[in-house]
């Protein structure tokens, strides 16, 4: 199955960059499609149509304002469509590709590295089943697919998509305190990075129960439960709260 992306930018060069294959994509005349190109191999082609004319699939990556112009040139052509675009619902994608599949996607960075989170909007009308259930398959290659309804992807936005960012203010953070301490910076971001990341696989290892994890590590009265409380004071949960109002009410 080949698939092409309208627009290369952050998202649509992670998710190629974790297939990591030749690449069909199109740019509105930034470069990125052949920077992208260069580096993987594959082909800028000079017209969105003339994409979708050589691909099974096309991915919407571009800004969600340019919907209906890139429709314009594509739909009729298209066999079937992925939407990456931010705040852009399947009805309005339906609507600018009247009779072609549709899937809405939201994935975050990590999927360069295969280890992405796919968020995947439940169907809003019947279609291909064969055809998600290839492209579900094409996206489970680089990380982790999750269902949601669809009243729900911008939570799960605001869930996955943000993490890379939020975890590294965190690790910035973390570090500056370190290093306030005396650490060396390299040390502390390695101690810090490595931390988290071991900490993510043993968070799997014990079925996503939190506070059973936390309940390994933090003896009562002890240093960490020292810490943890005093995150606590320091407002973590009101902030993540807060956090996930203003991305998903933005």
């Amino acid at each position: 199955m080949q698939l092409g992306f309208i627009g290369a930018g952050n998202m649509a060069s992670a998710l190629a960059r974790g297939w990591g294959e030749p690449v069909l994509c199109t740019d509105s005349g930034s470069g990125r499609a052949a920077a992208l190109v260069r580096e993987l191999g594959g082909e800028a082609l000079a017209s969105n149509r003339a994409l979708a004319e050589r691909v099974d699939v096309v991915v919407l990556a571009h800004k969600p304002a340019q919907l209906g112009q890139v429709a314009a040139e594509v739909a009729g052509v298209a066999k079937a469509v992925v939407s990456i675009l931010a705040r852009t619902t399947q009805a309005e994608v339906r609507a600018a590709y009247p009779g072609t599949p549709v899937l809405l996607v939201s994935p975050n960075t990590p999927v360069e590295v295969g280890r992405g989170v796919l968020a995947l909007a439940e169907p809003d009308a019947p279609g291909d089943e064969e055809l998600r259930r290839a492209l579900v398959e094409r996206f489970e290659r680089v990380g982790t697919v999750v269902e949601v309804p669809e009243r729900l992807m911008g939570v799960a936005g605001a869930s996955s998509g943000v993490a890379p960012a939020y975890w590294a203010l965190l690790v910035e953070a973390w570090v500056d305190a370190a290093v306030r301490r005396g650490m060396p910076p390299a040390v502390a971001a390695t101690l810090v990075s490595e931390g988290m990341a071991g900490t993510a696989e043993l968070l799997r290892r014990y079925d996503g129960d939190t506070l059973a994890l936390r309940r390994a590590v933090a003896s009562p009265g002890g240093t960490t439960a020292r810490g943890l409380a005093a995150l606590e004071r320091g407002g973590v949960r009101a902030a993540l709260a807060q956090a996930m109002d203003d991305v998903v009410d933005s």
